[in-house]
């Protein structure tokens, strides 16, 4: 080992001022391995020996690395017999617990959590965490929105950090957790600080815990190219969805799910009483809407009066995607509107951004029920902000409507209009309860 002696008190440079044993690091707490320079460990520190524990230190630690929020999150805390689960998605959770304890006994590479919102991905990268400081070694804990913010302010005037102290503490942190990656909107500046990070870590193969719900392919490619290494990156994805909606809503959350989940492409009716004209525009549109599971990178508009089976296909194509593992939302125009309007209300510590930000980010959008009748300028701007988002990042997004193309505002009917980004099909089969009551609309004589 290689020492940093500093001597005691009386200038005794043989015994350490903190233990009062042999002299090994100086009264740092840590020594470095005396090791060749191309070892991967080279340059890192480690606990002296004759450490002994120091809980005011440890909590230090906490507060520096941004884990007082988390003291909650360890391994025992985390619940892997959540009701409602399946056997295979129970264990998904376990076979991930397993995954991240093994890793916290010995960080090495990287980790990264896969998985939708609420599966337990933060948990379990804050356990990992909790469990290094109790070795009382930094660790550092951030979301990737907040990292960037933190850049930024870095070059504030006022500001108490400055950046290159900032930025060279999260490159060289013992551990490095980053919660969330993919869901930010950074700017080409904050991309290239993004990067810089993680491919310092990378390149250094310092411990990295990453957890994120998008599809890696939809992220910065020199950061997908980094996480796809299999030499270095450990892959653990969780596949079930997020079991917090099994138990008491709250205003965080987005629409239950769960409320779609008996509407599948199975139990798709183009039979009941319908004539040969209405059942074969039904069943072509149930095949159209199956094979556009497979696009990556379209929009799909799908239209038809109230009734026709709009939402009951757009919930089973929700559904097909949840079951490939496939991050994705739902929401009507009414429930997104709702969703952003809350973070105002005081009732939430989720931003606005934040919910925004989730809403154009996520791999899979269905909007259920577009109009723009009774909505507000700022609305049909949140609306369009959306839509535009994704139009321009080719993000797969599905949206019904009762309205016909020309309808629809200008700036979104001019991008759902252009057939090589979006593919419009339209329901013209009577209602479903017409058909049941034998209702068709006939003309006046």
């Amino acid at each position: 080992m290689q020492t940093s002696s500093s001597g005691d008190a009386m200038g005794n440079e043989s015994v350490c001022a903190v233990c009062g044993r042999e002299s090994l690091c100086g009264g740092l707490g840590y020594v470095r391995a005396d090791l060749p320079v191309d070892h991967p460990q080279f340059g890192q520190l480690f606990r002296c020996p004759n450490y002994q524990a120091n809980p005011e230190r440890r909590e230090k630690l906490r507060k520096l690395g941004n884990l007082d929020a988390y003291k909650d999150k360890t391994f025992t805390s985390f619940d892997t017999n959540v009701p409602g689960l399946s056997p295979n998605q129970v264990n998904s959770l376990q076979d991930a617990l397993d995954y991240a304890r093994e890793y916290a006994q010995h960080p090495k590479g990287w980790i990264l959590f896969e998985g939708s919102y609420g599966t337990g991905k933060t948990h379990l990268a804050a356990a990992i965490g909790n469990i290094i400081l109790e070795r009382e070694q930094e660790v550092i804990f951030i979301t990737t929105p907040d990292l960037l913010d933190h850049l930024r302010s870095a070059y504030a005037p006022n500001a108490e950090t400055r950046y290159d102290q900032m930025f060279d503490r999260l490159r060289e942190a013992r551990m490095l957790i980053l919660d969330d990656l993919g869901v930010e909107n950074p700017s080409e500046w904050a991309g290239e600080k993004l990067f810089q990070l993680l491919n310092h870590r990378y390149v250094y193969q310092l411990p990295t815990v990453v957890t994120t719900n998008v599809d890696l392919e939809t992220i910065d490619p020199r950061l997908s190219s980094r996480l796809a290494d299999n030499k270095l990156v450990q892959h653990v994805k969780i596949n079930t969805p997020d079991f917090r909606t099994n138990k008491q809503k709250s205003v965080d959350e987005l629409p239950d799910m769960s409320l779609y989940r008996d509407m599948t492409f199975d139990n798709f009716d183009t039979q009941t009483r319908t004539t040969s004209e209405e059942r074969n525009n039904l069943e072509n549109i149930l095949k159209k809407v199956k094979e556009h599971i497979e696009n990556k990178d379209k929009f799909l508009l799908l239209l038809g009066a109230s009734g026709t089976g709009k939402t009951h296909l757009a919930a089973a194509f929700a559904n097909e995607t949840e079951r490939r593992y496939i991050p994705v939302i739902m929401l009507s125009t009414t429930e997104l509107l709702n969703y952003l309007r809350s973070s105002f209300e005081g009732r939430t510590p989720v931003s606005f951004d934040r919910r925004l930000t989730i809403l154009q980010n996520v791999p899979v959008l269905i909007l259920d029920d577009l109009s723009y009748e009774s909505l507000s300028a700022w609305a049909r701007e949140k609306v369009f902000q959306i839509i535009d988002y994704r139009y321009l990042r080719r993000y797969k997004t599905v949206i019904t409507s009762t309205k016909e193309l020309e309808e629809m505002d200008n700036r979104v009917r001019t991008r759902l209009s252009n057939r090589l980004r979006c593919d419009v099909i339209a329901i013209t089969a009577a209602a479903f309860v017409d058909r049941i009551n034998n209702k068709r609309w006939q003309p006046r004589t």
